[in-house]
């Protein structure tokens, strides 16, 4: 008997196997390896005969395997490259190219295995949102705490959520406050508080102590439900750039067996034809398009992106046309407080602190922003008794033994001339007021208004420059503050008071112009999202219809995170394309040199094995993380940023007691209003300056080298000189007015201007400072 016959049969048996074993790669992988090795050290030894048979045998244990993937790639409509593979490993057995025929094999084995060692690392962030699901929880009722299935949890339901446990369902925290690891979900490391009656997503996990929490969604209907949802479609099979690979692939079948053709047929020498299928044999070089998309997917989800599929993926790369909504989107989607503007005689901090005193028990939206200013500031509220609260008028209730009410006034009701400016301020700001009336006379006015995102206007300035050059706002809110927003971030156009069938009818417009993402938050979104090529959805505070209906999720409250899917999702298209691209035009060059007798079989494979793994690794570049939309920052710097934006919560009052002075002065410029004044300089003096000199010669030098130099906060700079200059000059016009009295009259006109341009320049410099710099913080 022939000695190879019983190998050769052994390597059809072992075949056989690896098609149907769970890791065929791995396991072919292996005998390809032994199999080469073992024939190579038979040659060595001077038998050849038992080297062609170790050979013979990890080439036949190669072609059942890649039979077995040509017809699956067939079954799938796709034109398996791997036929290639087949034809060269049968080549290379007719021609006596045993050697050759080895290392297509362990070529084979190679490159499927690497491929699939990519897939698992590019899909582990994936796989582990999908680990990190909770399955129970511990509900705690009259009889003690008991551990029931999380599809048991109904809304209202208490929990107990122990150290180092996941948040099994959306709720809210009661009692004691909670600390929370929020990292799944965000992207962000640091840990957060939430104190009692906060909402808490499900999926964070509890850094702290043990706390209880009020369920208030059932597990389906709970932030990481939704995300789990979306992560199990993730995939990068539907990807129209792995469509173009097969695309790629459809052509290059035929023309590597037209060129193979061809140099046997110039030649004579089947040997060159060999050759040229060996170096043909692209096994994971078209896989390194999915393998780039995967990485992208992965690296999104690890910033707090959850991406559909690798087709949503690709087609954000793509996109030209970005439209917002407003509300939730571009602002934060919940109002804040303004402005405190107080009666003649009464401080702006106790407007502020009487008003949080009733509202802290109302639970009307305007009345949570009241209070939640109030604590930022440092203001000690008092117990309120007998509160009531009216529907659309607001609340009543006494505080300190006064009557107070918060909310609207009649409208017939008179009203002094200073109540009639902030009527007119809020008309002119799109604000919203809360009227304070003390015993029956009306003492202040709080103004309310949803703001900007502080990261909004950066984000789009990123946006623009990433090749997005259409961006336009989709709103159903009032056209007067749609384009505002609008003229502070440079948008191309505005659609007001829209309908969700009018949002519908506007995305389908801009998508016959280019490829158009829409981002949304709300339930009139969901037609929006769903009408776009790409619909993004701000998950962290947004609907749950929304993220259903969105093709990406931000499971953070960051709209940043929108730019950094951009550039990833550019990136990872760019890298895809450049793989395949890349390896085909190496392989092409490979097969022009094998034509031309240049390359042997046996060389011709060690090439394209080498090519093989270049262009899995380049795919794999799509995992490394991308800086250019967010400069790097050092702990020491995002530690300053979250430090003087607390400062900038703490010193609104300073700013209100600025403007206040500058209207008394305006009002009835006497003995009072010269009192303000020194309030406000007295403000400056001790808190506000020193703010600013600790921001000159702390913040900015920490910013700087992430910035790309101290030139980058000199306007920044030149703002704080001017603040000190206005400050001086207040200064010097108190040390002139006469003692006892009020400024004299030649100093009215240039000390008004001074308070007012101050106003101006610290909310100015206030707001710059929020969007530049403290929105790169987390």
């Amino acid at each position: 008997m022939n000695p190879i016959e019983p190998l050769v049969a052994l390597g059809r048996r072992a075949a056989a196997h690896l098609v149907v074993l769970p890791r065929a790669e791995a396991a072919l992988l292996a005998v390809t390896a032994v199999a080469l090795t073992a024939g190579g050290i038979a040659w060595l030894a001077g038998a050849g005969p038992l080297a062609d048979a170790f050979w013979i045998l990890g080439t036949v244990s190669a072609v059942a395997p890649a039979v077995g993937w040509v017809i699956a790639a067939l079954r799938h409509g796709r034109a398996g490259v791997d036929l290639i593979a087949v034809l060269a490993l049968g080549g290379t057995l007719a021609v006596g190219e045993y050697l050759a025929g080895a290392l297509i094999a362990l070529m084979l084995a190679t490159g499927r295995t690497l491929e699939a060692a990519a897939r698992r690392r590019a899909s582990h962030d994936l796989r582990a949102l999908l680990e990190h699901a909770p399955r129970s929880a511990r509900r705690l009722d009259a009889t003690g705490v008991t551990t029931v299935p999380l599809d048991r949890v109904a809304v209202g339901d208490l929990l107990v959520v122990g150290p180092g446990e996941v948040v099994p369902v959306d709720g809210r925290v009661e009692r004691a406050a909670a600390v929370l690891d929020e990292s799944v979900l965000t992207g962000e490391p640091l840990q957060v508080e939430r104190g009692q009656g906060e909402g808490v997503r499900s999926g964070v996990v509890n850094a702290g102590g043990a706390f209880e929490l009020r369920a208030t969604a059932t597990e389906q209907d709970s932030t990481y439900a939704g995300i789990v949802r979306l992560a199990q479609q993730a995939g990068a099979e539907s990807a129209p750039v792995v469509r173009l690979a097969d695309r790629y692939a459809a052509w290059f079948l035929p023309l590597s067996l037209a060129v193979a053709g061809l140099a046997w047929w110039i030649s004579g020498s089947a040997v060159r034809a060999v050759a040229v299928l060996v170096v043909a044999t692209p096994c994971p070089l078209l896989l390194a398009a999915p393998v780039a998309i995967v990485s992208g997917l992965n690296r999104a989800s690890r910033l707090g992106v959850v991406i559909r599929d690798g087709g949503a993926l690709e087609n954000l790369g793509r996109a030209r046309t970005l439209l917002l909504d407003k509300t939730g989107t571009l602002t934060r989607g919940r109002p804040r407080v303004l402005d405190v503007t107080a009666a003649p005689g009464v401080k702006p901090a106790e407007v502020l602190r009487l008003a949080a005193s009733l509202d802290q028990y109302s639970p009307h939206v305007l009345a949570q922003a009241i209070v939640e200013t109030a604590r930022d500031r440092g203001l000690t509220l008092s117990t309120a008794s007998g509160v009531t609260e009216r529907p659309g008028r607001g609340a009543f209730g006494t505080v300190e033994g006064h009557h107070v009410s918060i909310g609207r006034l009649d409208a017939a009701a008179p009203r002094p001339a200073w109540a009639g400016a902030v009527d007119n301020r809020a008309l002119l700001d799109g604000a919203a007021v809360a009227w304070l009336t003390v015993d029956g006379g009306l003492s202040g006015a709080v103004l309310l208004r949803d703001p900007l995102r502080h990261d909004a206007p950066r984000t789009l300035r990123h946006l623009r420059s990433a090749g997005i050059d259409r961006l336009l706002v989709l709103t159903g809110d009032r056209a007067a503050p749609a384009r505002e927003v609008a003229a502070v971030l440079g948008l191309d156009d505005v659609r007001a008071e829209l309908s969700p069938a009018d949002k519908v009818a506007a995305v389908r417009a801009e998508r016959r112009r280019a490829t158009t993402v829409m981002v949304g938050d709300g339930v009139n979104d969901a037609p929006a999202l769903a009408a776009a090529d790409i619909g993004v959805a701000m998950g962290a505070r947004g609907s749950t219809a929304s993220s259903e209906a969105a093709d990406i999720v931000l499971t953070t409250d960051r709209v940043d995170r929108l730019a950094d899917a951009v550039t990833l999702a550019q990136r990872a298209r760019r890298i895809a394309v450049q793989s395949a691209l890349g390896g085909m035009v190496m392989s092409l060059a490979a097969m022009a040199a094998a034509a031309a007798g240049l390359l042997p079989p046996a060389a011709g494979a060690l090439l394209q094995e080498a090519i093989d793994v270049a262009v899995i690794l380049n795919a794999l570049r799509a995992l490394r993380v991308d800086r250019a939309v967010r400069p790097r920052l050092t702990p020491t710097a995002e530690a300053l940023i979250h430090r003087f934006s607390a400062e900038h919560d703490d010193l609104r009052d300073v700013l209100d007691a600025v403007r206040d002075a500058a209207d008394r002065l305006s009002d009835t410029p006497g003995p009072g209003a010269l009192a303000a004044v020194e309030e406000a300089h007295r403000l400056l003096t001790e808190r506000l300056l020193p703010h600013e000199r600790a921001e000159e010669h702390e913040l900015y030098p920490a910013l700087a080298p992430a910035l790309g130099g101290p030139e980058a906060t000199a306007t920044m700079s030149r703002a704080h000189v001017e603040i000190e200059r206005l400050s001086r000059r207040i200064a010097t016009h108190l040390r002139m007015a006469p003692r006892g009295d009020g400024p004299a009259p030649e100093q009215l006109d240039d000390l008004r201007s001074c308070l007012y341009g101050l106003n101006t320049v610290l909310r100015l410099h206030f707001t710059q400072e929020e969007e530049n710099y403290f929105s790169l913080a987390p």
